[in-house]
């Protein structure tokens, strides 16, 4: 899979989907996927349910080592039985670093290396094998966001 095709993918896949794809600035390159029914999210309180990340950032997130050429990363956020159920163990239970990941291998859902803590796993450049048990997971990802959403929603009301 490439990075337009999941792009694709989940635009036509589920609703009210906002997707920031900056060409300028930190972000450049990089797609961020919103669920956003009214299409007017304050960008300081968004926060994406998935992303696509294409380069390292520094010394912070480099040990995927996405500045290899056609190199990306899809970053799906998860719920901690999901993530437990993929990995053995929740973030807190046992740290991504020290479970032998090799956070650089294409094609393997793996904790992502940095948001780990936040229940995002990660894969680079899915093959179709891969991208059909990530599919899932995006699912999970959006019903989530939704939630969240109409949640806030409902405090607001």
């Amino acid at each position: 899979m490439d990075q337009d095709a999941i792009i694709a993918y989940v635009v036509a896949t589920f609703a009210d989907i906002e997707v920031l794809r900056p060409t300028d600035g930190p972000g450049a390159g990089d797609s961020f996927f919103y669920y956003d029914p009214q299409h007017d999210l304050d960008p300081t309180r968004q926060f994406p349910f998935a992303t696509i990340v294409t380069k390292d950032y520094g010394d912070f997130d480099n040990t995927s080592q996405l500045n290899r050429p056609d190199v990306f990363r899809l970053n799906i956020g998860v719920s901690r039985d999901t993530f437990r159920a993929l990995f053995g163990s929740a973030p807190g239970e046992e740290r991504a670093e020290s479970a032998g990941y090799d956070f650089a291998a294409l094609d393997r859902l793996m904790p992502h290396p940095v948001y780990a803590p936040q229940l995002f796993v990660c894969v680079l450049n899915p093959g179709q094998e891969t991208w059909e048990a990530v599919k899932p997971l995006l699912a999970e990802a959006y019903s989530m966001a939704a939630a969240r959403h109409a949640r806030k929603q409902t405090r607001r009301d």
